[in-house]
């Protein structure tokens, strides 16, 4: 349990940081940004507590906000997501009792549910970012945009780190 703990505790720091000091940056076509940081909403354990899963998931966008200067977009979205995050999940894994003690990782869950699971949880968190952001649906087109290029952005990042976090456990085994 502490194993596991400090794994995750190292991984919030390791994704936030990243966030603020690399992927803030970058910006392709003044459209596309990419949140890595919602890997570590995808990679909380199921069982985790709705309560304990919306705390952590405050807590990250809270620290991606104070970093970012975004006066709580990202808390918010982050706390939606985490409300959404199960019955996403739930969407590619059908039995229930498969569900409930699992950490979605991709090879807890399968390279191909891990796909689907997460970038239906990228396009939900840029869907709800990108329409706080813009607060406005006037420029509907810039908007769609904004949600389907970071949408794509974040997943391709997302995936990339986790085949490089499940090789890099492979071999230390």
């Amino acid at each position: 349990m502490a194993k596991t703990l400090i794994q995750y505790i190292l991984l919030y720091i390791v994704l936030v940081l990243l966030q603020a000091l690399v992927f803030n940056r970058i910006c392709i076509f003044n459209v596309a940004v990419p949140y890595i940081f919602i890997l570590f909403i995808i990679r909380l354990p199921v069982s985790l507590s709705i309560n304990a899963l919306l705390s952590v998931s405050f807590a990250i966008g809270l620290t991606v906000d104070i970093f970012s200067d975004t006066l709580g977009m990202h808390a918010l979205s982050c706390t939606l997501l985490g409300l959404l995050r199960k019955p996403i999940l739930s969407l590619y894994m059908p039995r229930e009792d498969d569900v409930e003690g699992l950490i979605p990782t991709m090879r807890n869950i399968g390279f191909p549910v891990f796909l689907k699971y997460s970038f239906s949880v990228s396009l939900v968190y840029c869907i709800i970012i990108s329409a706080v952001q813009m607060l406005t649906f006037s420029a509907s087109a810039i908007l769609l945009l904004r949600m389907v290029g970071s949408t794509i952005l974040t997943s391709l990042i997302i995936w990339g780190i986790e085949c490089l976090i499940n090789s890099g456990s492979a071999q230390r085994l």
